[in-house]
């Protein structure tokens, strides 16, 4: 299945000019493009690959302006719509991932049952064994946020940069609107949710040599927790309101207002008679209690459909038939 499909790679490249030449000798002859991303790397690696480099499938594209490893991406993806292409994998030019490894990538896409692959080095344990644990923490606490943001809870590992497309899934994505920062992966995901693309994970091993990654979890968590919370707000509210209102949608209200009303019932009465000095009524706390219990029960029902709302068939193969 992969043979008769046209197969780009995409590496966005800042600050990697040391490492470059390990990654592009290592990508399959299957692939058919390789677009080279400069992102106004200060290394010159753009230069240094069309000087150096003679694989003919290499095409460099420059940035004037830096933009982040979203921006790169993005104009790889757009390239490779313009040049016809199929699938698009994105591997970094850090050498941090094995490239050898893409078919593995592109195989569910190919076949018709996927239309995003993306790495996850959490599937076996000893896949992650080498990954620092400062990194490793962070990790599981951006995938917890961007599982609830992108409604994809059955993948794990959301900053994995390792990723493959359908271009025919890349066609319907306001690329324009996606995070051209370090929130690419977790943003795009979000957007592939709205689509209802089939997000399939592929277990990888993670490589960490004396290469310097450019992304510190410490720097990111906040913005990542901000935008990761816009996310599952503007996701809740096309899902469940725009697109479709269904029992969900009417668990996720009334659980609201059922706690609300609880803990300002209860707030509001306990802090008078507190400052009356008398002991609040058995039957306002009971009110009160009974009011977050059902509002919680009703949450807790949403969000085991959310869960369960899970895209299980690839669109990629309806759209290319419209």
């Amino acid at each position: 299945m992969i043979d008769d499909k046209k197969i780009g790679v995409v590496v966005p490249c800042y600050r990697v000019v040391k490492q470059i030449d390990k990654v592009l000798e290592r990508i399959p002859g299957d692939v058919d493009v390789i677009y080279i991303v400069d992102d106004c790397c200060d290394q010159g690696t753009g230069e240094y690959v069309s000087n150096n480099i003679s694989d003919p499938r290499v095409k460099v594209i420059f940035h004037e302006q830096n933009q982040g490893v979203g921006g790169a991406v993005i104009s790889g993806y757009r390239q490779a719509v313009l040049d016809g292409l199929d699938i698009v994998v994105k591997i970094d030019g850090d050498n941090q991932m094995d490239p050898t490894l893409i078919p593995k990538f592109v195989k569910p896409i190919a076949s018709g049952n996927a239309d995003y692959t993306k790495g996850n080095r959490f599937f076996n344990f000893s896949d992650s064994a080498s990954m620092p644990k400062v990194r490793l923490m962070g990790n599981i606490g951006l995938s917890f946020l961007t599982k609830a943001s992108s409604g994809y809870w059955k993948n794990f590992d959301p900053t994995n940069g390792y990723t493959a497309v359908s271009v025919t899934v890349l066609k319907i994505l306001p690329l324009d609107k996606v995070n051209k920062r370090y929130f690419f992966e977790s943003d795009i995901l979000f957007r592939l949710s709205l689509a209802n693309a089939k997000v399939v994970d592929v277990p990888m091993r993670a490589v960490y040599e004396d290469e310097e990654s450019n992304l510190h979890i410490r720097k990111v968590f906040f913005p990542f927790l901000k935008g990761n919370l816009k996310n599952l707000y503007k996701r809740i509210i096309y899902k469940y309101f725009l697109q479709d209102f269904n029992i969900a949608s009417l668990e996720l209200c009334f659980g609201i207002i059922f706690m609300l009303f609880g803990f300002v019932f209860g707030g509001v009465n306990w802090f008078n008679n507190a400052i009356a000095g008398i002991e609040t009524p058995v039957g306002t706390v009971i009110i009160s209690a009974l009011g977050i219990i059902v509002g919680f029960q009703l949450f807790l029902s949403f969000l085991s459909y959310d869960i369960s709302n899970y895209p299980s068939k690839a669109v990629s193969p309806n759209l290319d038939n419209d």
